[in-house]
Formats: structure tokens, sequence, C-alpha cells
């Protein structure tokens, strides 16, 4: 009987290969270098946001979230320093908590 073999090819968190071992499978990982490594967690990025369009659980924000952050470690930017860049951003552009919609922009008149 052959053994049934599923081909993922994707990022995945640090505890998933011990997790997998705990049910009694076998995980096949590899480390990737930074700049694959980046593309596969740019390509889990759209993953993570398909599925909180999908089932809309705040769960699947914090998984985007995760993604994010390891994005960020991987290019040397510290949390701090992306939340920085968030604060300032917010201060320039405001944020979202008006809940405004652009519907339209047309020339004032004159």
């Amino acid at each position: 009987m052959e053994k049934e073999k599923i081909i993922y090819d994707k990022a995945i968190r640090d505890k998933i290969p011990e997790i997998i071992e705990a049910t009694g499978k076998r995980a096949t990982v590899e480390v990737a270098d930074k700049q694959t490594f980046n593309r596969y967690l740019e390509e889990k990025l759209g993953e993570e946001l398909e599925e909180y369009l999908k089932e809309g659980h705040i769960e699947e924000l914090a998984d985007l979230v995760e993604v994010i952050y390891g994005l960020l470690e991987l290019n040397g930017v510290t949390i701090e320093e992306f939340e920085a860049i968030r604060i300032k951003k917010a201060e320039v552009r405001g944020g979202f908590s008006k809940r405004l919609v652009l519907k339209e922009v047309s020339d004032r008149e004159v």
C-alpha cells in the first residue's frame, strides 16, 4: 500500500513540523535562503488575506499580522520601527476610525 503524501511547498510557522510529527506523520522541511523565504512569506500573506476575506474571523487577521512580523524580521525591521512608521503615516494621512469611503473626485467650480 502506498503512503499518502501531500505536497505543500509553502512557508509554515516554526512549530508546525513538531505538531505534524506529534500526529504520527513525517514532515519534510527545508530552510530557505532570505530571498526565497521572503517570496514564500509574500505568498503566505496573500493566502492569509484570502482566508480572512472568505471567513472573516479575527484569528485570520492574527495570522496576517504574524506573516507581516515575519517579513519585518526577515528584512531587519523591528516591530517598534514599523509601529513608528505606521504612527507617522497615521498622523499625516489619518487612520480609518471615521469609516470614510471616497466616492468621487472632481474639479472645483471656480
